[in-house]
């Protein structure tokens, strides 16, 4: 019993990286780091760097960001300012403008968790359905929290770029601009703009890392390729159905 015990323990995978060393790969050493984290999932840590990293930009937002100025561009830009007296505008602005730091922990510092979560779900749910890769939750939350540790150099740019431009000045809308929403003229539909916001940097790496994790817990069954081509497909299918949103509701 003793030697079947020590041969059951021996035969169990073994993570190979600590918590700092599987941080750090996702940057320099996708693949095998993605492979470690397949074998023996962990995703608590990069949740809690993430909740850190989004209550560090929401306290810099709020203290760098111009709200009246921002809630006054917001109404002036909705079709329902043409119908609004200036004492009704100057309601709206004032209550926006007190409402709008709030808001922006209430909502800022969660997103990023509840991200985390949704796209678990749903690349879980695309894999084992379209490549029968036959993953667990916890080893879609350990790849996905991993991947979104490319929030460090999105946040560090976001801080950059938020401290550098003058107190307001700051594009809320479109804050690290690495997308093709900065070529969009301002005037052009918004449907037009959410699809340059949509084709980003970020995204597209986030992809590839998706894609190198979920390789990792089927190898055998699901090369890069066909990985790649899953996670592209739910982006793309994403991107359709805000972009169609935005095209009905502007």
């Amino acid at each position: 019993m003793g030697t079947s015990s020590a041969a059951l323990a021996n035969a169990a995978p073994q993570p190979q990286l600590g918590t700092f060393s599987r941080i750090v790969g996702v940057f320099f050493d996708p693949k095998g780091t993605f492979k470690d984290i397949a074998a023996t999932p962990t995703w608590i840590v990069p949740v809690i760097l993430l909740l850190l990293l989004s209550t560090i930009a929401c306290v810099a937002l709020n203290q760098r960001m111009d709200w009246r100025g921002y809630v006054s561009q917001q109404i002036e830009k909705s079709p329902q300012a043409a119908n609004l007296s200036p004492e009704q505008k100057e309601q709206r602005i004032e209550g926006g403008a007190k409402m709008a730091p709030i808001f922006a922990y209430i909502f800022g510092i969660p997103v990023a968790v509840l991200a985390v979560l949704v796209v678990a779900a749903v690349m879980l749910g695309a894999y084992n359905l379209f490549a029968g890769a036959g993953a667990s939750f916890s080893q879609a939350m350990g790849i996905i929290s991993h991947v979104f540790m490319t929030s460090i150099l999105s946040t560090a740019i976001f801080l950059l770029v938020l401290f550098i431009k003058p107190v307001g000045t700051f594009d809320l809308d479109n804050p690290v601009a690495t997308n093709l929403g900065v070529l969009v003229p301002e005037d052009a539909a918004k449907w037009l703009l959410s699809l340059g916001k949509s084709i980003d940097i970020f995204s597209f790496w986030m992809l590839i890392l998706i894609a190198v994790g979920f390789a990792a817990v089927n190898p055998r069954k699901l090369k890069f390729g066909k990985s790649f081509a899953i996670a592209l497909g739910v982006w793309a299918v994403y991107v359709l159905v805000k972009v169609t949103g935005v095209w009905i509701f502007s």
